[in-house]
C-alpha cells in the first residue's frame, strides 16, 4: 500500500470518528469514569460505558459489555476499548464469582468492543464471533486504526495491543450450551456492520444487541447496510426478551419499543430518500422536501439525522 493511500484511508477514519462524536451529548474529555457491574437478569450483568468519544482520559470506557454466571463458568459479551478494560472487567467478575470465564462473545469487530480482548484470551477463554469480522481483522483499515489508536488512546492502547482473532466462527444461527447454559448467537450482519451478531439467553430473558439498537435518540448509521439492518431487527421482535443490553447506553426493558423506534425510523428514512436516489433528484432537495416532523424533537436529530438520511440516500443508489 502507498504512502498517500495510507493516509487517505486515517483521513476517512478521522473524518467518521469527529462525526460520531458529535452524536454524544457527553465530552470526548469526560472524567475518568468508574467500571461497575449492574444486574439485568437472574445471573446476567452489564458494565456500562460513558457516551462520549473514546479519549485518554476515559480509557476508550464509552461501550458496554455483558456477562453472564452459568453453572460452569462465565460468558462474557464483548471486552471493552482497551486491555486495561478488559482485565478491570475481570476484576469486577471475580467479585461476584470464582468461576472460570470461558468465553467471550464478540457482537462485532468495532475497536471500542475488541481492544480488550486479549485480557480474556491470555487466562484462556474461547473467542467466538461472525465470519465476515475476518475480512475486517485482515485489512489494512483494522491495522491503520490500531496504529492511529496507539497515539490517539495512549497510553491505554500501545506497542503490546493486539488484534485479536476469534477462536469459533460462527456463519448462521445457532443454539449452543456454554458453561452449562443455552446461548441464542444470531446472525446480524451486514446490519450495522458486515459482522453483527445479538446473543439471547432464553434463561436470563436477555438479549445482548451490540449496536443494533438506539434508545431514545436518533440511531447513528454511518456506512451500514440500512435494509440489512431492518430485517435484522425484524427478527430480533421476535425474540421473547425482557430486558436488551445495547452496545451504547443503559438496557431497556421495554425491548418491543425501541426495537420498533429503531426500525421505525429507518424504514422512515429509506422511504423518504428512496424515490430521490433512484431517480437522481438532488439530496438536497429530497432532504428539504421530505417532512422530519416525528422526529425532530427527538434527541440528536440534529446532529445525526441529515448524514443519515444522506448515507442511506448514498447506499440506495448503489442497491
Amino acid at each position: 500500500m502507498t504512502l498517500s493511500l495510507r493516509l487517505k484511508i486515517l483521513a476517512r477514519h478521522s473524518i467518521v470518528l469527529t462525526i460520531f462524536s458529535g452524536l454524544f451529548s457527553a465530552s470526548a474529555h469526560s472524567a475518568d469514569s468508574p467500571l461497575s457491574l449492574a444486574q439485568v437478569g437472574p445471573h446476567a450483568y452489564y458494565a456500562q460505558g460513558i457516551s462520549a468519544l473514546g479519549s485518554p482520559l476515559n480509557r476508550n470506557f464509552i461501550s458496554n459489555a455483558g456477562v453472564v454466571m452459568g453453572p460452569q463458568g462465565v460468558i462474557v459479551i464483548d471486552a471493552l476499548g482497551s486491555p486495561t478494560l478488559g482485565s478491570q472487567l475481570i476484576t469486577e467478575i471475580r467479585k461476584l464469582t470464582d468461576k472460570p470465564i470461558q468465553y467471550v462473545i464478540v457482537t462485532h469487530y468495532h475497536a471500542d468492543h475488541i481492544y480488550g480482548l486479549q485480557s480474556f484470551v491470555d487466562i484462556g477463554a474461547t473467542v467466538i464471533a461472525q465470519e465476515s469480522a475476518k475480512d475486517y481483522l485482515g485489512s489494512d483499515t483494522a491495522q491503520l486504526r490500531l496504529q492511529a489508536s496507539r497515539t490517539e488512546l495512549a497510553p491505554w492502547i500501545n506497542d503490546q495491543t493486539r488484534l485479536v482473532p476469534a477462536t469459533r466462527w460462527i456463519t448462521d444461527d445457532i443454539r449452543l450450551t456454554l458453561s452449562g447454559l443455552d446461548v441464542d448467537i444470531i446472525k446480524m450482519g451486514p446490519a450495522h456492520t458486515p459482522d453483527d451478531l445479538a446473543i439471547f439467553f432464553p434463561s436470563e430473558g436477555v438479549l445482548f444487541a451490540g449496536d443494533l439498537v438506539f434508545r431514545g435518540r436518533i440511531p447513528y448509521v454511518g456506512n451500514a447496510d440500512s435494509l440489512g439492518w431492518i430485517k435484522s431487527l425484524d427478527k430480533l421482535l421476535v425474540r421473547d426478551a425482557k430486558t436488551i443490553v445495547p452496545g451504547h447506553g443503559p438496557a431497556s426493558t421495554t425491548p418491543s419499543e425501541d426495537l420498533k423506534f429503531t426500525r421505525d425510523y429507518l424504514v422512515f428514512v429509506r422511504q423518504a430518500m428512496a424515490r430521490a436516489a433512484r431517480e437522481l433528484e438532488p439530496f438536497d432537495d429530497a432532504y428539504a422536501t421530505t417532512d422530519w416532523s416525528q422526529y425532530e424533537k427527538v434527541p440528536l436529530f440534529k446532529a445525526a439525522n441529515r448524514m443519515n438520511a444522506y448515507n442511506i440516500y448514498l447506499s440506495i443508489q448503489n442497491e
